[in-house]
């Protein structure tokens, strides 16, 4: 018999993240079903890209369903749409002319979730 308090043991315990899941749920996309599968998992497996990463390998829209950390430099600009965003990290973005927003944002804005680069 299945336990009846199945919901509870599946829930994040981070309100903000369970808030973003919600939305992007009602969207049926299948690029944001990608999103939320990395969001939903384990705390432990959470993403964490460095802007190093995110120089090397594209250009234009980034979505990270993690944190952005400020390790490396950018010399284009790029949107990055994540979880959380380190201080150096925002910095670094903006100095470059990029734009930072959260995933929540970026899922208004492309619903469809075309021409974003989901880096894990």
């Amino acid at each position: 018999m299945p336990c009846p308090f199945q919901w509870l043991v599946n829930m994040k315990s981070n309100i903000t993240t369970v808030k973003i899941v919600r939305e992007l749920k009602k969207l049926k996309e299948p690029a944001w079903g990608r999103v939320v599968e990395e969001l939903t998992g384990p705390t432990r497996r959470n993403s964490e890209v460095n802007l190093s990463s995110i120089e090397r390998y594209s250009a234009g829209v980034v979505l990270v369903p993690g944190t952005v950390l400020g390790d490396g430099e950018l010399s284009k600009p790029v949107t990055v749409a994540a979880l959380r965003f380190s201080k150096s990290a925002k910095e670094k973005i903006t100095k470059a002319g990029g734009k930072t927003m959260t995933i929540t944002e970026l899922a208004k804005e492309n619903p469809k979730c075309s021409n974003v680069k989901i880096m894990v």
